[in-house]
């Protein structure tokens, strides 16, 4: 009896430390990260809230961060009960969200992005010869936005350009792809710009001015054909050499591609003239949301791992111009020369974006 007993007391004294260690496995692999936070993102930051040093610095606040993606037009119609913040790219779907959900005060703004054209080599001096563009050297130029608007109102085609014969890529017409108005804040953004340009350089506000832009806006979307719901896919597709020739994107993902490659190819990347910043703002829908929000705007580690992922920090050019020193071939560290147009109101950009899809 006495061995049978001293046997049992070895096996619970083996199990408790098994317990313990599995206990203590447990307890390290949390560590400090004992809150989670549920988010709701557009995709274009999806690679940034997976970055493993993110996670890290994240985990080290006291935070474990689990995104969902989601177009951020198409974050007003989701049912967003158990979630802490939602993070769309602009500001007109995210003050949509807060009037929704009854959340007061300054919405956080921690990073910004210029919508950018990006183009194949061929295509962009093709543009440049025929004065819909102008070229700072073979990677980095501007599009004269007013010229592209006139070209696609006028149905123009490659084939009516000079010098596009020798690309065979470069047929049918000429139109910058963009993702789905209705869904995403990028191709939302591309209609307030195109809107502004339009009307002699004044934000679309009255009936009567979205009346006349809506048969320009409409030609911008419908010879597109079926559009993506986000940038991340539309840029993929970019970048395997598949699809349309001009696509727009943030340039933050142009930035994290340079950071991943030295030779991007024939990249090009054009900065519209007239263009929006897309500020990526925060919705904060608990206080963990909240707190979450302001360390992304405030800790030096999470700007500096913003940078790295293209975006540009509120308040500070330095950090992204010392961030990007090595590929001001391709990127404006300054948007010089580059007008930020106002955005419409919510309601009239949806507007124009329901119109603009017939």
């Amino acid at each position: 009896m006495r061995r049978i007993a001293g046997i049992v007391l070895a096996v619970l004294l083996i199990g408790g430390v098994v317990a313990a260690v599995v206990a203590g496995r447990d307890n390290e692999e949390t560590g400090t990260a004992t809150k989670t936070v549920r988010m709701v993102i557009g995709s274009e930051k999806a690679e940034f809230f997976a970055d493993p040093d993110v996670v890290k610095a994240l985990a080290a606040k006291g935070y474990t961060v689990k995104a969902e993606t989601s177009g951020s037009w198409a974050m007003e119609g989701l049912d967003l009960k158990g979630f802490d913040l939602a993070f769309p790219s602009s500001q007109a779907p995210a003050a949509e969200l807060a009037a929704k959900y009854k959340v007061t005060g300054t919405l956080p703004r921690p990073f910004y992005s210029p919508l950018v054209v990006v183009a194949h080599r061929g295509a962009a001096e093709v543009l440049a010869g025929n004065g819909l563009a102008t070229l700072d050297g073979k990677s980095r130029g501007t599009l004269d936005m007013a010229a592209y608007l006139d070209a696609a109102g006028d149905d123009r085609t490659w084939q009516q350009l000079k010098g596009a014969a020798v690309y065979g890529e470069l047929t049918g017409t000429l139109y910058v792809s963009s993702t789905d108005p209705e869904t995403s804040s990028s191709g939302a953004l591309y209609l307030a710009a195109a809107s502004y340009v339009a009307n002699g350089g004044k934000v679309v506000a009255s009936d009567a001015e979205v009346e006349k832009a809506t048969p320009l806006l409409r030609k911008l979307v419908s010879v597109q054909g079926a559009q993506q719901s986000s940038t991340d896919a539309a840029f993929r597709d970019f970048v395997s050499g598949a699809g349309n020739p001009l696509v727009l994107v943030y340039e933050s993902q142009v930035a994290a591609l340079l950071d991943e490659q030295a030779n991007p190819g024939d990249l090009v990347v054009l900065y519209p003239d007239t263009t929006v910043n897309s500020d990526h703002t925060v919705v904060p829908l608990t206080e963990r949301g909240k707190a979450v929000a302001e360390l992304l705007g405030s800790d030096p580690g999470l700007r500096k791992l913003a940078v790295r992922h293209g975006f540009r920090p509120q308040g500070d050019l330095a950090e992204f111009a010392a961030a990007t020193a090595s590929r001001t071939a391709y990127l404006k560290q300054q948007l010089t020369g580059v007008r930020q147009a106002p955005v419409p109101t919510s309601a009239v950009l949806h507007e124009l974006a329901r119109r603009a899809r017939g």
